[in-house]
């Protein structure tokens, strides 16, 4: 069985909600690929207000419990719940409020950046205008980026671009596979800050990450896989 060592986050005095409570549990959740046993028997629950770190060595499924968690991937056994109802019975709501970026960028290079983030809300039944997503992407230091196109920028520019989607996309529950990669100090700074807003506000985040987190009052819960 995994274990997940829990930590104390924000006091419920300290949110400032704008998203009505929420829960995502899982039990007893296992993975195995190639005939190999990936993780087995996890166990989680997150509510509102609370990030989870997923830790463990490349290949050890940390890519595959996320995308299982998002419903992604089918779980080989247990069951997954969104506040308190198993998410088969609640697809279409689970995953309007869920916002999984994963380690590809998954951008459309011969679009400009303006495109790709209007197309990215309009998934999720939203209509944000320019100057909404003029303000995300300054936010992650891409001003006068609107109007590129995506294949005349740089990984790192790309990365930003997608991760100014969580300021555009206000959904509860992030799932973010390695979001820190490419990013330099000022766009891991902006991340950081996105996220701890995010969780003060009354969101969940679930991430993967090989660097050490270090959020100011931000406290996450580490989920470690092991093989």
């Amino acid at each position: 069985m995994t274990d997940l060592f829990t930590q104390p986050f924000f006091s419920l005095n300290t949110l400032v909600s704008k998203f009505s409570p929420v829960t995502l549990s899982a039990s007893n959740i296992s993975c195995s690929r190639s005939g190999r046993q990936l993780f087995s028997a996890v166990d989680i629950t997150l509510t509102s207000g609370q990030c989870l770190h997923i830790t463990g060595a490349n290949g050890i499924g940390k890519t595959s419990l996320m995308r299982t968690l998002c419903g992604l991937m089918p779980n080989e056994s247990g069951h997954i719940q969104w506040n308190g109802v198993l998410v088969q019975q609640v697809r279409d709501d689970f995953h309007q409020n869920l916002c999984y970026l994963g380690h590809q960028n998954a951008l459309q290079e011969s679009a400009t950046v303006l495109e790709n983030l209007r197309f990215a809300a309009t998934l999720k039944g939203l209509a944000i205008d320019d100057s909404s997503i003029q303000l995300a992407l300054n936010r992650f230091g891409l001003h006068g980026s609107a109007n590129r196109l995506v294949r005349h920028l740089s990984q790192g520019q790309k990365r930003r671009v997608v991760l100014s989607q969580l300021e555009l996309i206000q959904t509860p529950l992030w799932v973010l596979d390695e979001p820190f990669v490419s990013l330099d100090d000022a766009g891991q700074n902006s991340l950081t800050d996105l996220i701890a807003e995010h969780l003060n506000h009354g969101g969940m985040v679930i991430l993967t990450s090989h660097q050490a987190m270090s959020m100011g009052d931000v406290v996450p819960l580490v989920l470690d896989l092991q093989s």
